[in-house]
């Protein structure tokens, strides 16, 4: 458990420090998913990708992130969040080498593929790691938008720098891109990131694992199949029912036994369950619903499954924007031109509802000066020899 005078040892430029790698690690996972779109024509050109199999160099990547995301979580608990966050770094930096370097539509598929397992691993940890070293309240909450609009600008920026890459460069640039950002980051690992406990012991279930991340992924996959629902609606469906199926039976295993991959005291806190759907079917408004729902989320977590908490925020996030997409693309593709627009925020419109009506779960925030620190640590007063900088991030 990460105490205060273990807290106050990150003070001042290295928690600066340590929050600015922890949003370049979660700004390029989600550059990932985007910045290979507009390289598509040139990659699947050289590589005599199928007009079926182009889409997987994307979809590859996004199921294996969204499947493995709670694994990831797990394995931030077990091992320590900072040792999870050096392998997934070397791993992401890795496979992006691979792509890279890739000779072949298989090899590239399979290279994406890791690389997405990487990133499950990776971004969790970065999450775990930046509630551990910022104590609760506004300097986390800042932390936290920090990471989000870091999150936001990779999915954006990815759109721009892979057509400028794409244009005055070459297609694999935009995979070598994060191999000198990884290679830069490492260093500063140790550095400037906390060492944090492992905050339990147990192992690795394999049926926990492979149901969560199979039924993870299915839906993600059905999600991504959206437009095709009306030529194939078993396309669709069919993964998403067996995906909610797969949780369903997941989550009634984990009821008989010890330590599940999803702790039912983790899931039995009211903040968390309300902080999931909040965060995860919103869309518009994300920065803004985003950034409390996951400080909301960590904070309440018990300090034993923190990592596996990132990892469930992160993935309802993945599903929920999939899920929207499901929803509203169906909808905007049988109605009328000039009344698409019009029908397509209709649904979202009853999302953002029902993410409001989750936010009901959430209890009213009692923060303030002498209220308990999650993990029983005791507030610490501000300390006005830190200057202004450091009182910011206390």
């Amino acid at each position: 458990m990460l105490t205060v005078t273990a807290v106050d040892r990150f003070g001042g430029n290295t928690r600066w420090a340590s929050t600015a790698v922890l949003c370049v690690a979660q700004f390029v996972v989600v550059l990932d998913v985007t910045i290979v779109t507009t390289a598509l024509p040139a990659l699947g050109q050289e590589l005599l990708f199928t007009a079926h199999g182009l889409p997987w160099v994307i979809t590859a990547y996004t199921l294996c992130f969204g499947g493995f995301l709670i694994v990831g979580g797990k394995v931030a608990d077990v091992v320590g969040a900072r040792r999870a966050f050096a392998v997934g770094l070397v791993g992401f930096t890795g496979t992006s080498l691979l792509c890279a370097l890739a000779g072949s539509a298989e090899l590239l598929l399979a290279a994406r593929a890791a690389q997405g397992t990487a990133a499950a691993l990776l971004s969790p940890a970065a999450l775990a790691l930046l509630s551990a070293s910022t104590e609760a309240g506004p300097g986390r909450r800042r932390a936290i938008g920090m990471w989000t609009a870091a999150a936001a600008g990779g999915g954006a920026t990815g759109w721009l720098l892979g057509g400028v890459l794409t244009q005055y460069g070459d297609w694999r640039w935009v995979f070598g891109i994060n191999v000198p950002i990884g290679l830069a980051v490492l260093p500063l690992v140790a550095a400037v990131l906390p060492r944090v406990p492992r905050q339990r012991s147990g192992r690795m279930d394999a049926v926990d694992s492979c149901g969560i991340t199979l039924g993870l992924a299915a839906i993600v996959y059905g999600a991504t199949e959206a437009p095709a629902i009306t030529a194939d609606p078993a396309r669709v469906l069919g993964p998403l029912l067996l995906g909610a199926a797969v949780l369903v039976a997941v989550f009634r295993r984990a009821r008989r036994r010890s330590d599940p991959l999803l702790p039912a005291d983790l899931l039995a806190v009211r903040v968390v369950r309300g902080a999931n759907p909040v965060g995860g079917l919103m869309g518009t408004g994300l920065g803004l619903a985003s950034t409390a729902s996951t400080a909301a989320g960590t904070d309440a977590a018990p300090a034993p499954h923190r990592g596996v908490a990132s990892g469930l925020l992160n993935a309802t996030a993945q599903i929920g924007t999939a899920l929207g997409l499901a929803l509203v693309v169906p909808v905007v593709a049988v109605a009328p031109s000039s009344t698409s627009m019009r029908w397509g925020f209709a649904p979202a419109g009853l999302t953002a509802g029902l993410g409001l009506a989750a936010w009901r779960l959430l209890p009213a925030d009692r923060s303030g000066p002498g209220a308990a620190q999650p993990g029983g640590a005791t507030p610490v007063a501000a300390d006005p020899t830190r200057g202004r900088a450091a009182d910011r991030w206390r």
